[in-house]
């Protein structure tokens, strides 16, 4: 019999981080704040819930205040009974008829609805005293949907569809477990910071290659397309014609522009060209995926399971960058990664956690859900502030074995 865990009391804390020489900075984030919005779940036990979401500065505050709010859906309940039905208490807090004319299901409510949401699941790992991964890949298929929202999903993934989809990667598990000893792939997107100079850049492909990766992003989106032409030509060079290349844009291109730039960076064999234009704009992604023979990567900037659900139906994502810490948290992300599952398009995730979550979920998602071990992005620069940062070696993750979900952060002078 398990002893039942109260939350008692929830509180947000609002956490910013400046980085130095460039670091985070692209085409549009000259100077990057990375800024966290934490909930903690304070409980009638040892244990404590920490949620993240994950912001870029003033708007970290308006977040902490919606934490606040939607935390009165789950103080006071019990954590086992809370996560039996949690897909119903993710509804009431999705649609709360106070919030959601401000939605819904996008912006600060939603970056608050993740925090909260991701706060639950962590709890849920410390108090069976398992890391993330673990509790979720010893699920039943039964319990592990019932912490999901299928509302404007049944159209395309009902509830049976997904247990039966779940269960239907139990074939090959065992095999695909040993990603657990061997590591999952990871790739370096700090070799080319927008503000980064040539000579950075070259130095930063030179270490990513010693430190075992063999994939690496460079940010692109100048006002000159000529600069971003000749540094992805530089890249590749370094890099040599074995390495994976990403390009990420940012957002900067209307349609025109990424056409023609596209055109231009297909000849250095990306794997990827990231967020080439406006992130809502799924007709936009559509024609350039017409017109240019080029893989799209996107999803950073998605904020919710019905734009993804768009975006997967509409056959212009090649891959897809969903984020726990920017949609409503674990419970979101795992509807979406199955309903791309269903569609065959990979999750590749964007880590505004810096890998943290992300780590446990891509492990979920391969093993569980049969999803390939592509890659997941690495991002070291608040590796410090993290009780237990991620490890990364010889360019791999080294699978985290501390019961939760990796997301406790340690005290920072720079809150607020």
């Amino acid at each position: 019999m398990k002893k039942p865990i109260v939350i008692k009391r929830c509180q947000a804390d609002d956490m910013r981080f400046e980085l130095q020489d460039g670091a985070g900075s692209d085409a549009i984030h000259v100077n990057p704040v990375y800024a966290y919005a934490v909930c903690k779940l304070e409980t009638d036990s040892k244990h404590e819930g920490v949620g993240l979401a994950f912001t870029l500065g003033a708007g970290n505050k308006m977040v902490c205040q919606a934490i606040e709010y939607l935390s009165k859906h789950i103080v006071g309940k019990e954590i086992y009974e809370l996560m039996a039905d949690f897909g119903t208490t993710y509804k009431q807090m999705a649609d709360d008829p106070s919030l959601r004319w401000l939605g819904p299901h996008k912006g600060v409510v939603q970056l608050a609805l993740a925090a909260v949401v991701n706060a639950c699941y962590d709890l849920w790992a410390k108090a069976e005293g398992v890391p993330l991964w673990k509790l979720l890949i010893d699920l039943p298929a039964e319990q592990l949907v019932n912490t999901l929202d299928f509302s404007y999903y049944e159209d395309v993934l009902t509830k049976q569809q997904a247990v039966d989809l779940i269960n239907e990667q139990k074939t090959g598990r065992k095999e695909r477990e040993s990603i657990l000893s061997d590591g999952y792939p990871g790739y370096d997107t700090s070799v080319g910071w927008f503000n980064y100079s040539d000579e950075k850049i070259i130095k930063n492909v030179e270490l990513a290659l010693a430190n075992g990766f063999t994939a690496m992003k460079l940010k692109v989106g100048a006002k000159n397309p000529s600069h971003d032409i000749r540094r992805a030509e530089l890249v590749r060079k370094i890099a040599g014609d074995q390495a994976t290349i990403m390009f990420d844009a940012n957002q900067q291109w209307n349609l025109p522009q990424a056409i023609d730039i596209c055109k231009e960076l297909k000849n250095l064999n990306p794997f990827w060209v990231e967020e080439p234009t406006h992130p809502d704009d799924v007709f936009a992604h559509m024609q350039l995926a017409k017109t240019v023979d080029i893989p799209i990567a996107l999803g950073e900037h998605v904020p919710n399971k019905v734009i993804f659900k768009n975006f997967i139906q509409s056959g212009c994502m090649s891959f897809n960058q969903v984020d726990a810490v920017r949609v409503g948290g674990v419970s979101e992300f795992i509807l979406i990664s199955l309903l791309s599952r269903k569609f065959k398009i990979p999750v590749v995730p964007h880590v505004g956690d810096m890998g943290q979550i992300h780590q446990h979920l891509v492990l979920f998602n391969h093993i569980s859900l049969g999803h390939p071990a592509l890659l997941l992005e690495y991002i070291p620069h608040l590796k410090e502030h993290f009780q237990s940062p991620a490890l990364v070696k010889d360019g791999k993750y080294l699978t985290p074995m501390e019961p939760g979900m990796s997301a406790d952060l340690l005290k920072h002078e720079y809150s607020f």
